[in-house]
């Protein structure tokens, strides 16, 4: 059984049926999935949630899909890592790490999106899925896609990492390295899209790919014993994650399965790309788009076509935004890793650095239950830590050339 009444345009509020669109015809506003929370809050309960498989599937009935999903990959229930070492350090009390590293099956939080884009675009009976990624999206829709059997048309920008390029042409889609940033290769899916069938994930498809980011926020509260953090620090790249994870918070306690919701949210961007988090910072709501210039390149999208709605969500919410350097990404993605074992893409680092910021300047309390959205493994962008790692200790294979190397360790650490 769905829940999904239709969808409802953002904007002027005009509603449509469920159908493979995402603009609204008389305004241009984006459209949205809306439930019958009335009949969700009659059939979900905590212990129908728990009985269920650890996927994002156990909260099958606030996500789009009819019935029980038809693509053959699983994801989600990802760990939420008490990062008591990094609370330490920080000085804080509870810190916890949403850990979507690990993420099933291409190790990044896109794997929910598409799992949840990919249902649907079986259920509207496409043949065709593509995308336009800046990396993760297109490894997920990759393998998500070869799984369930789809053709694969992958568009990024031509300049990604070439560990983001080999990792998706391992699944062997169609991809397509376009000449420009991530910007003008969505403007070119979009004139794409209009002409073919294909199901893009995040265009004709995209009101119900970007459901699947609740699922991150729904896990959050069943992994703290039914309880929504006082902060959730969250990466920005075009603002629909945020979005997406305080629509999660909230629909918890709409359907009864947590009692109250205060949850501060934190927009977190580099400082080469922060077109969100400055109109944050400025006050306003106008997004002014920018030429995405950072290390962090999954979250380099210059103009974000969720910007203005997590601006909204930063004032519900009565939180902030905060921006840092490509240096600051790089040693916090070194902390996390040597304080809790989790190697963190760039966006992770992003996450870490905007959060010291924020704790610094008091806008998150050294008491608040904290969480991080580490949202893609460290594996992909190892480009970043070029040249700012330790450098290994050689010797030869002799006792006494480890000796020599251990004896100026331990007077380096004494």
């Amino acid at each position: 059984m769905s829940y999904v009444k239709g969808l409802k345009c953002r904007e002027c509020g005009r509603e449509y049926h469920v159908d493979p669109i995402y603009v609204c015809e008389f305004c241009f506003g984006p459209l949205e999935v809306v439930y019958d929370y009335d009949g969700i809050k009659k059939a979900l309960t905590r212990e129908v949630i728990s009985s269920r498989p650890q996927n994002l599937w156990r909260y099958k009935e606030l996500l789009p899909i009819e019935g029980e999903p038809s693509t053959a990959l699983d994801t989600g229930y990802t760990p939420l890592v008490k990062a008591d070492n990094l609370a330490r350090h920080l000085g804080i009390k509870s810190l916890y790490i949403k850990d979507d590293t690990v993420a099933h099956p291409t190790l990044s939080f896109k794997d929910r999106v598409v799992a949840v884009a990919l249902a649907k675009a079986k259920e509207f009976g496409f043949d065709t899925v593509a995308c336009a990624s800046t990396g993760n999206l297109a490894h997920s829709v990759s393998a998500h896609g070869a799984r369930a059997g789809f053709k694969r048309f992958i568009f990024i920008p031509a300049s990604l990492e070439k560990s983001k390029i080999i990792a998706s042409l391992a699944y062997e889609p169609n991809l397509i390295a376009v000449d420009g940033n991530y910007d003008e290769v969505n403007r070119l899916c979009s004139e794409v899209a209009n002409k073919y069938r294909w199901a893009f994930v995040n265009i004709n498809i995209r009101p119900f790919y970007a459901e699947g980011s609740k699922s991150q926020g729904y896990e959050i509260i069943e992994q703290l014993g039914w309880k929504a953090p006082d902060a959730v620090v969250v990466p920005c790249a075009s603002g629909s994650l945020m979005t997406k994870i305080w629509k999660s918070f909230k629909e918890m306690k709409d359907v009864g399965l947590i009692e109250k919701m205060e949850t501060r949210v934190f927009s977190a961007q580099a400082t080469g790309c922060s077109p969100i988090v400055s109109a944050i910072k400025s006050g306003i709501d106008v997004i002014r788009p920018v030429k995405p210039d950072t290390i962090a390149k999954s979250l380099a999208i210059g103009n974000p076509a969720d910007g203005y709605y997590a601006t909204q969500v930063i004032k519900e919410s009565r939180g902030y935004g905060e921006d840092v350097s490509d240096e600051e990404i790089v040693e916090a993605i070194k902390l996390m890793a040597k304080t809790e074992g989790v190697f963190a893409e760039t966006a992770g680092g992003v996450t870490l650095a905007s959060a010291i910021k924020l704790i610094k300047s008091g806008r998150i309390a050294k008491d608040d239950v904290t969480v991080l959205c580490v949202t893609g493994n460290g594996l992909k962008t190892q480009e970043a830590l070029i040249g700012k790692t330790a450098e290994p200790h050689y010797i030869k294979p002799k006792l006494s050339a480890f000796e020599e190397v251990l004896e100026k360790i331990n007077t380096v650490k004494s």
